[in-house]
């Protein structure tokens, strides 16, 4: 198959290099080479199968809209767009092409997911619940796409709207923890990634899936089947 990565911070750069592993042809284009998506052509990504996209919030949808537009499918695990989704939706519908977007691609964190929406039950019980999150000095967006996810869980769950409290230091590649707390007991739940190779495995894997298939999918809805 052949992909295209679209950024190349340190997940995308290991994206590349696990999709080359995986016997995938990659090309990259790092920031400065496709500025206001300047160069997603229809010509340019005509032997492309997917394009992944780890980009910043501000080139994301532009990438987004180059690239349905060019016939191609999508992996996206940029974030800081969700409000646009209903939009994107219907540009993929009607060009008949596929996308794939997560906040995180990690299996242990969609696992996680799965967890927070049993333990949400612990706030129907008189349990205080919050939200902490710590990511490395260079993170752009606070509070993450991933704590965003584990609160509409939550919510979606529960009906309740938990506080997201972030920390941006070092070198941390990330971690969330959930957090009830009650006068008889505190009850802990909490990812922490060892490093970024997770998310990027997962991303590959989604590409390979969303490879020929159409409409928009969230990673939380398909991850089981890959």
């Amino acid at each position: 198959m052949n992909l295209l990565v679209l950024g190349y911070g340190k997940t995308g750069a290991l994206v590349a290099e696990l999709a080359r592993v995986r016997g995938h042809e990659v090309r990259v284009l790092r920031a400065g080479q496709n500025r206001e998506a300047s160069a997603l052509s229809v010509e340019y990504l005509r032997e492309i199968d997917v394009v992944v996209d780890f980009t910043t919030p501000e080139a994301v949808m532009l990438n987004i809209e180059a690239s349905v537009r060019a016939g191609r499918n999508m992996v996206v695990g940029t974030t800081g767009w969700y409000e646009e989704l209903e939009r994107v939706r219907a540009l993929v519908d009607s060009a008949g092409t596929g996308l794939v977007y997560a906040s995180n691609f990690s299996i242990g964190v969609n696992l996680f997911l799965e967890i927070a929406r049993t333990s949400s039950a612990a706030l129907g019980y008189g349990y205080f619940g919050q939200i902490f999150e710590r990511h490395h000095a260079h993170k752009k967006d606070a509070p993450s796409g991933t704590a965003l996810s584990i609160r509409k869980t939550v919510r979606q769950a529960s009906g309740h709207e938990l506080e997201i409290i972030s920390f941006r230091e070092g070198e941390v590649v990330g971690m969330h923890e959930l957090v009830y707390e009650s006068p008889f007991d505190d009850i802990y739940v909490c990812h922490d990634a060892k490093s970024r190779r997770g998310f990027a495995e997962g991303a590959v894997r989604a590409a390979e899936w969303v490879a020929g298939r159409k409409g928009v999918h969230d990673f939380r809805e398909i991850w089981r089947l890959l």
